[in-house]
């Protein structure tokens, strides 16, 4: 055993790459949901490039059984992080085999919902796939994966690659499936629920698969709006077919971010499952293209480490872009452009870390790495830049790659001078501010925006005409919305002129900057801004309604009935408020005991992570706080997503300075489970 681990720490920082190649890998996978854990059958096939004594492959907190190369017992090391194969290894194909058993605590999760049922998901980004399935933390390693996958008949089971087989085995069904070509691991994925599902084809004959839960299957169409077009827009301007056999797309319940690109099923947040009202505010098309993009660049050719990720999220974020450039038009595209450049140009103030840098923000390699594409295809040329994305995709198929890998194709299509442009836009914090602006001065719509920005300290009364003027134009309803918004610290009486033919305008957009901008609102402007409850946004009226019963007590009564049977986007956004507000209301309600266990009824775990914090910010907004209120908010802070139970900490945290609620978190801290007591009892302790 000496011998061993001496060898592991000096193996240690070796790439393992360099040593042995794993080719193709087969998991037949069994799901046991009432202990939450995931068993199977592992068969490895690799390639052994040179001599070696132990590999390993990353598994965490896993029990290993049956561990064989070739048929034969091995030795083999378990740190709990890895699985560790001691052998005397030679050059050739091996074969290995092993079954395990594990209980992630991260990357797959199993989420309860209504009537006792579950959703379970993976996401390997940013989590690692080694929690659920023995594999490969290093990008690097490249691999063919099969995954069978037996679990109960009444739901859809879906991982990556085509359907091969399904068999039905008393109330269970065995999901087969295949892959043909290899993938990083953090793009493995298991998802399961109770779906409806709609089949389409593209252009080029791919199949397309669209996923809806069973409740949700009239907001199909507004979901997947233009999922197709997208698709058949993109294989197009890649200008390389779609490198997969199929492509799916599953929401999920409470997934940790907007969408994650799994080769051939991406996985996006059920926020984005909505009705044609929620559409205007809230829809899949920038995510579902971003996700598709990401097949080609990040899923077909994987940047080789974190310093040259902008390869991965500053195309998909690009072509992102472009897709909605296609379906929403030119206006649209500069709009989205000009409001990052003003992101990264104010980020860049504090921001030290540049594109090129491992540590660099998502800001950064999400949206600064969109700009120096945009900056380089406008400065090549569409045929030139085409023509060296298409080139760098095939070179680099099923491979990895960095930064200079892209730029060598640029060069051999283009004699534009990469050392400075590689300087001001991967390796410098500065936003080249003038360049950007030449840029999207070839807009008509940015032109005036930047008129309008040269204005802001320009007395109201002088730059009224050409305020108004602009109101009055067909420009894009961005140019309007930075109207509106620059006019938040006038005077109303200066500004009403303005306001009103604002409000005019049958422009959703518009009108919802509006409603935000105006929080005080005067009594003679009351009947105009109460149309806003009437807009067709949901985001709207929820702004309108707060804002109107705040500034009119003595119209409550009238919002509220009118408002009585809103319920708003899937997170019951306008249904928690107007529960709220009711409560808040003397003397509205006849029942208020009734309201109370509704609103708290969305604080509890039978809904989404949105709908609870939803529920618990106006809980504890309008104080009505009980030891249900209480208990909701600790189970927070045991969450899977990182977002809700930050919420959870801070909000607990800001109620401990109350005596009077420290007391009643003590009261309820011995009916919590032992997750919620240790939580519980570490904020307590601060």
């Amino acid at each position: 055993m000496k011998y061993i681990f001496l060898f592991i720490s000096s193996f240690i920082f070796a790439q393992q790459t360099k040593y042995v190649d794993f080719i193709s890998v087969t998991g037949q996978l069994t799901i046991n949901d009432s202990k939450r854990t995931i068993s199977g059958q592992v068969d490895y096939d690799f390639d052994v490039l040179q001599p070696i004594d132990t590999i390993k492959i990353d598994a965490k907190n896993m029990e290993f059984t049956n561990v064989q190369i070739d048929g034969q017992d091995v030795r083999f090391v378990n740190t709990s992080k890895e699985l560790q194969i001691v052998n005397n290894f030679q050059t050739g194909n091996k074969h290995l085999t092993f079954s395990y058993t594990v209980k992630p605590k991260q990357a797959l999760y199993f989420v309860d919902i209504e009537n006792d049922d579950l959703q379970i998901w993976t996401q390997g980004q940013g989590r690692y796939t080694s929690n659920w399935f023995p594999s490969f933390d290093d990008v690097n390693e490249k691999v063919i994966f099969n995954l069978g996958i037996t679990y109960k008949k009444d739901y859809k089971v879906i991982s990556n690659g085509i359907l091969k087989s399904k068999t039905e085995n008393n109330d269970q069904i065995h999901w087969q499936y295949e892959m043909e070509n290899p993938m990083s691991s953090y793009l493995l994925v298991l998802s399961v629920g109770k779906y409806d599902r709609k089949d389409f084809l593209s252009k080029s004959k791919i199949p397309l698969e669209y996923y809806i839960e069973n409740k949700d299957a009239s907001r199909f169409d507004n979901t997947y709006r233009y999922s197709k077009r997208i698709f058949d827009f993109l294989e197009k301007e890649i200008g390389v077919k779609y490198p997969w056999k199929v492509f799916r797309n599953i929401p999920v319940r409470d997934f940790l971010y907007a969408g994650m690109e799994n080769t051939t099923t991406t996985l996006f947040a059920t926020r984005y499952v909505v009705d044609d009202i929620g559409f205007i505010d809230r829809n899949y098309t920038n995510v579902d293209a971003h996700e598709l993009a990401h097949h080609w660049f990040g899923d077909l050719i994987t940047a080789e480490s974190s310093t040259h990720h902008w390869l991965q999220e500053g195309f998909a974020t690009y072509y992102a872009l472009l897709a909605e450039r296609e379906i929403f038009g030119d206006d649209y595209f500069y709009a989205k452009l000009y409001d990052t450049a003003q992101q990264i140009k104010f980020a860049s103030r504090t921001d030290s870390i540049p594109v090129l840098n491992a540590k660099a923000s998502s800001l950064t390699f999400y949206e600064k790495g969109a700009w120096t594409l945009f900056v380089l295809h406008e400065s090549i040329g569409d045929k030139a830049f085409k023509k060296a994305v298409k080139s760098y995709l095939k070179k680099y198929a099923y491979k990895n790659v960095n930064t200079q890998n892209f730029f060598d194709e640029v060069r051999k299509v283009s004699k534009f001078d990469l050392a400075p442009f590689q300087k001001t836009w991967l390796e410098s914090t500065a936003f080249d501010t003038p360049a950007a602006n030449a840029l999207l001065s070839k807009n008509k719509a940015i032109q005036v925006r930047l008129e309008i920005d040269k204005l802001k300290k320009t007395p109201l009364v002088e730059k009224m005409d050409f305020l108004n003027k602009t109101l009055d134009s067909d420009v894009h309803y961005s140019v309007k919305e930075a109207i509106i918004s620059q006019l938040q610290s006038e005077k109303y009486e200066s500004k009403k002129e303005l306001l009103l033919k604002a409000m005019h305008q049958n422009t959703i957009q518009v009108r919802q900057t509006l409603a935000a901008t105006l929080s005080k609102i005067p009594e003679d402007f009351r009947a105009e801004y109460e149309t806003l409850l009437d807009d067709k946004s949901y985001q709207t009226q929820e702004i309108a309604l707060f804002y109107l019963w705040k500034n009119f007590p003595d119209h409550r009564k009238e919002y509220l009935d009118k408002s009585k049977e809103w319920i708003g986007f899937n997170d019951y956004n306008l249904r928690t408020l107007w529960l709220s507000l009711a409560l808040s209301t003397p003397d509205y309600s006849s029942s208020p005991e009734e309201l109370i266990n509704e609103l708290i009824s969305f604080s509890t775990t039978k809904y989404e992570a949105t709908t609870r914090q939803n529920a618990l910010e106006k809980l504890i907004a309008f104080k009505i706080i009980n030891d249900q209120v209480l208990s909701n908010l600790v189970n927070t802070t045991t969450h899977h997503m990182w977002q809700f139970s930050k919420f959870g900490r801070e909000s607990i945290r800001t109620l401990l300075k109350n005596p009077e609620m420290r007391a009643s978190f003590n009261e309820i801290l011995p009916n919590l489970n032992p997750d919620e007591q240790f939580q519980l009892d570490r904020l307590l302790k601060e």
